[in-house]
């Protein structure tokens, strides 16, 4: 895949373009890749992906400190590559650009530096200043500029539309079996794997503190979930607790996420890893003693262990 960050024009063979966020590359994603790659084979042209960054709700909105993406952009990268996407173009999201019409939008990128002569839009896809240029009026400008439009439906799951904030919601309320169920992959983090304060190795239940810098990477609610670790080329089963540990820590300091890691004793500190999502196990709770504490943490073992031999 071909990735482009800014660009005058874009040397791409008869492009078939959609135009779109896609945080998460979830199935309603897929389902619009799936359908941009039979239109590329039909017209034996090249499929391209016109995303922006940042996010247009992290560029305007008040709240962008505590909005939080599915992907960061790199994720995105490998989602959209491994779903077989030729290009990328990831156009600098701008206050001029967000002033832009859908027409203006549409003469300037997709026509005069992309080249398009096939969109692709989704059935809730909207663009241009104040996300004013539905389907109709995107269509209508295309066809001044000889642009063949199709427009896709919604890909629906459980009566209600697959959503990028729909997924975000459920992450939020812990229901990792239902945002699994609409990204059609396990949701996942990446971080590196700093040095904490030991307390778990003392309990019997050493962990691996995960840390990353992606301050818009979304974190579930806080609680204990059974997960599978990516550690290079190897998996490993674990339970993963994001949170306070309000039994050992005293201090106010910020939440964590931090890992128990089954059947392993390697040293790992600076390693990369990345953390797949399976199922939510229980709220982080605040135990009277330590041996309460690792009473339940055993419990939580031999549950996280049934739920990964059950997958």
């Amino acid at each position: 895949m071909q990735v482009y960050k800014e660009q005058d024009r874009y040397d791409i063979k008869n492009p078939v373009v959609t135009v779109g966020i896609f945080d998460g590359v979830h199935r309603g994603h897929q389902h619009i890749l799936k359908t941009l790659a039979e239109y590329r084979d039909r017209v034996k042209g090249e499929s391209v992906i016109l995303t922006f960054w940042p996010h247009p709700r992290i560029f305007l909105a008040n709240d962008q400190y505590l909005f939080k993406l599915l992907n960061t952009l790199e994720e995105k990268k490998g989602l959209l590559e491994k779903a077989g996407v030729d290009h990328l173009i990831i156009l600098p999201f701008t206050r001029r650009i967000s002033n832009e019409t859908a027409c203006e939008f549409i003469e300037e990128i997709l026509v005069n530096k992309i080249g398009t002569r096939h969109l692709l839009i989704g059935a809730d896809n909207q663009f241009g200043k104040d996300r004013t240029g539905d389907f109709e009026a995107i269509k209508s400008c295309s066809d001044k500029f000889g642009i063949e439009v199709d427009q896709l439906e919604l890909k629906i799951a459980e009566e209600e539309k697959i959503s990028s904030t729909r997924i975000r919601n459920a992450l939020w309320n812990g229901d990792i079996c239902l945002a699994n169920n609409l990204l059609g992959y396990d949701f996942f983090f990446r971080g590196r794997i700093v040095t904490g304060k030991k307390i778990g190795r003392k309990m019997g239940f050493p962990t691996a503190n995960i840390f990353s810098n992606e301050t818009y990477k979304l974190i579930p609610r806080v609680g204990v979930y059974a997960v599978e670790i990516m550690v290079g080329d190897e998996k490993f089963g674990g339970m993963l607790n994001i949170g306070f540990r309000p039994t050992v820590n005293h201090t106010g300091e910020p939440p964590s996420v931090e890992v128990h890691i089954f059947d392993f004793d390697k040293e790992i500190y600076g390693q990369k890893v990345t953390l797949l999502f399976k199922e939510r196990i229980r709220d982080e709770k605040k135990f009277d003693s330590i041996d309460l504490l690792v009473e339940q943490l055993k419990k939580d073992k031999i549950y996280a262990r049934e739920i990964l031999k059950n997958l």
